[in-house]
């Protein structure tokens, strides 16, 4: 198994669950993040709510950075399930 292969979520039942879950994460993450980037945009409209809206690009930027991080332990939980001997083995 390789680090970040995407076969790896069809290598057993238990990796397409653990990919099932973290998909279901990351997407909710997505949508979040996006939400209160566009929400804080339109609070941008008004000075009255500038600071709320600053507020909401802060924590949708937190958000944003949290994808990644969702792949990280992602792979992790892979590497706990799976063979793991082979991780450091390059691809061609």
């Amino acid at each position: 198994m390789q680090i970040f292969d995407p076969d790896t979520r069809n290598l057993s039942e238990r990796h397409k669950k653990i990919y099932a879950y973290f998909e279901l994460a990351y997407t909710v993450v997505d949508v979040t993040a996006a939400s209160l980037f566009v929400l804080g945009s339109i609070l941008f409209f008004r000075e009255a709510t500038a600071y709320a809206g600053t507020w909401l690009f802060l924590i949708g930027s937190i958000l944003f950075g949290l994808r990644p991080t969702l792949k990280l332990v992602r792979e992790y939980a892979y590497l706990r399930v799976g063979d793991y001997e082979d991780v450091a083995v390059r691809r061609p």
